[in-house]
């Protein structure tokens, strides 16, 4: 049950990540504004001494999207792979394989739409994230089998 749940929720994520994608430009721009003036607000009330640039801000939002969907699919993908049996060191080069392909094929997949583009910029943070996501899922393995030894002690 728990191997099919883990899949369904890798699918979900690539459905929701190729969602995303598939909107154009201006339905895109609207989001990520949103999302940074909800940010700008929040800073402005925490250290309303600073100035804040939007733009930069707005550009960095956008790329924190794509490391952390990404970071997400990680963990996702490795979840799945360890439910289905694959060793831990197989299953993180193939979750990272699956990861940075997935990538590659959104961006193509960005090209077809209006006023998006393909960057392999955005493929690098997309694999950054993936690779943390991976990364964090190991260790998350490794503490919860330390704990797990300490009790069968």
């Amino acid at each position: 049950m728990y191997k099919l749940l883990s899949w369904i929720a890798v699918i979900f994520w690539m459905a929701l990540i190729f969602y995303l994608s598939h909107q154009p430009a201006a339905i895109s721009n609207e989001l990520s504004s949103g999302i940074t003036e909800l940010i700008v607000d929040a800073l402005e009330k925490l250290a309303s001494q600073f100035q804040f640039n939007i733009g930069e801000l707005h550009h960095i939002v956008r790329k924190n999207a794509h490391f952390f969907a990404y970071l997400m699919l990680g963990i996702l993908v490795l979840n799945g792979l360890r439910r289905s049996g694959v060793n831990i060191k197989q299953g993180a080069g193939i979750a990272l394989l699956i990861c940075i392909l997935y990538a590659v094929t959104d961006e193509v997949h960005q090209l077809y739409i209006p006023g998006r583009s393909g960057e392999v910029r955005d493929v690098l943070i997309d694999s950054a994230g993936a690779s943390l996501g991976i990364m964090i899922y190991l260790i998350v393995s490794r503490l919860a089998g330390r704990i797990k030894d300490k009790r069968t002690v």
